[in-house]
């Protein structure tokens, strides 16, 4: 429903799909793999306030609420709009490719002022009002049996989040994974070092940059040696 860095929006078929009906992600940002299973029994975390703000206020938010929104057109400081901070904040996430930024570049003017985004979204709040949202940390989440979905911030690149690698022991974080009941799906790219991690798919950004999106699971997954390549 809104961008942010690190979001699996266009690689999340490639995860495996939930084996619970219970889904929870410890490290929700834009929660795309929730939004997917969307009517399975919903929890997302996280520990950045922005984060948790925004999806609060789209979980009580009517359409005409989203429809409402300013027309988003090039040049425009968001910080001027007179509109409350928790929809500063979602649009400063809509008008960003993941990192949240104020103010509206020529790429971002598209969709009539992102119009067609907005109806896309308020066609989605329905899909998000029975979810439990909160905010704090993965080590205060109770162990209980469910799809873990785990896509914390990458051991390398991670440090582009609000909260990043600096809050991270991966040491830790990957012996709290080994510890989840029921299935564990653990995010990362092939550069990490803190658990057994398999390729998942290639992708070429922007500049050309090419990284290999990984995957860690306790359960047995289709990912073993091949690679697939996906350009953006």
């Amino acid at each position: 429903m809104f961008s942010y860095y690190g979001s699996k929006s266009k690689i999340v078929d490639y995860y495996p799909p939930p084996k619970h009906k219970r889904i929870i992600e410890p490290f929700a940002g834009s929660a795309r793999y929730s939004l997917k299973y969307w009517q399975n029994d919903i929890t997302i975390v996280d520990k950045f306030n922005n984060v948790i703000d925004v999806w609060l206020w789209l979980q009580k938010c009517s359409k005409q609420d989203i429809l409402g929104l300013p027309k988003l057109v090039k040049g425009l400081d968001i910080r001027t709009l007179n509109i409350s901070e928790v929809e500063r904040t979602f649009l400063s996430f809509l008008v960003a490719s993941g990192r949240p930024s104020n103010i509206v570049t020529k790429f971002m003017e598209h969709d009539n002022g992102n119009q067609k985004r907005y109806e896309n979204i308020a066609n989605q709040l329905e899909h998000i009002r029975h979810w439990k949202i909160i905010h704090g940390s993965y080590e205060e989440l109770e162990n209980e049996e469910a799809t873990w979905f785990i896509d914390p911030p990458y051991q390398f690149g991670g440090e582009h989040y609000k909260h990043g690698t600096k809050d991270l022991c991966f040491n830790k974080l990957a012996e709290w994974c080994k510890s989840r009941n029921g299935q564990v799906i653990v995010c990362e790219n092939m550069k990490a070092t803190w658990l057994d991690f398999k390729p998942v798919v290639k992708i070429q950004g922007a500049c050309q940059t090419h990284t290999t999106e990984a995957i860690w699971s306790n359960q047995r997954t289709n990912y073993d040696a091949q690679q697939t390549t996906l350009q953006f």
